[in-house]
């Protein structure tokens, strides 16, 4: 065996051992919402199927109003991730292909936003919240999250590479403000940028426990996470039922993220052929 065959021995059983290392975990979440909670505890560990899974999904539905639990998410998931892909790539493209006063300060001040932990501002947001009498409804989970400084940061690194100026220039020469240089010309090129931040964005939604626990009052508005978490008991837990309400919230991201990505690499392969 050549040295060159061994180095690709060697890289595909990395490759491989990563992707168990990586996978196992959704494999035990399967596992575990099959068997009961004394399975879990059980030494050495059920490495394999049983037979539980349906029980323990029927109790989560009887516990917990999933399915309406599931819609609160899945609406305001959505409707941030849309915002914030629509105001984030317009920020984005200002900051990649425009100049304008102060431009340097704003996105270093925009940058220093990222270093601050958002624990410190649960207070002055819940107040605003308060004042604003959104305290209890979407508006305080959808509002504050439409912009976000990672997404412009994101959107203007992935156009300052990927857009021509000389394109730019084009369309001006044909009359193109700046909205029609953004919607005909920049959208088309970063739509491999626009399928991770939506994929980041989505997901970060979607998992996002602390806010909707502050902000909620209303057991018909509780977000998935939160009516998740109701599944624990004061005394004992059921773990197997806790893992099985984990596994259907966790199904629809696996399934959005395996679109996403499909699109993210045949996006980018159509721009390396027309490259």
């Amino acid at each position: 065996m050549t040295s060159r065959s061994l180095k690709t021995v060697v890289l595909y059983i990395g490759l491989i051992g990563g992707m168990i290392i990586s996978m196992f975990p959704f494999y035990w979440l399967i596992v575990m919402s099959t068997r009961t909670t004394s399975d879990i505890y059980s030494f050495p560990p059920k490495l394999w199927f049983g037979g539980e899974m349906w029980s323990n999904i029927t109790r989560v539905l009887q516990q917990i109003d999933f399915w309406g639990a599931f819609l609160n998410t899945l609406f305001v998931a959505g409707m941030v991730t849309i915002l914030v892909l629509f105001f984030d790539s317009l920020a984005g493209f200002a900051f990649a292909k425009f100049e304008f006063p102060g431009k340097k300060w704003l996105f270093v001040l925009l940058i220093a936003t990222m270093m601050v932990p958002s624990q410190l501002s649960l207070v002055p947001s819940f107040v605003l919240m308060a004042t604003f009498g959104w305290v209890g409804s979407f508006k305080a989970l959808i509002i504050p999250g439409m912009v976000n400084a990672f997404g412009i940061f994101w959107i203007r690194q992935y156009a300052t590479e990927s857009i021509p100026n000389d394109l730019l220039d084009a369309g001006r020469i044909d009359g193109c403000n700046f909205f029609r240089l953004y919607w005909n010309v920049a959208l088309p090129i970063l739509r491999p940028a626009f399928a991770f931040l939506g994929a980041f964005t989505f997901i970060g939604v979607w998992n996002d426990y602390l806010w909707p626990l502050i902000v909620l009052t209303d057991e018909r508005k509780y977000t998935l996470q939160i009516a998740l978490s109701q599944l624990n008991g004061l005394y004992n837990t059921d773990y197997a039922m806790v893992i099985a309400g984990t596994l259907l919230a966790v199904i629809p991201l696996i399934i959005m993220f395996l679109f996403i990505s499909r699109q993210f690499i045949s996006d980018i392969a159509a721009g390396a052929v027309k490259d």
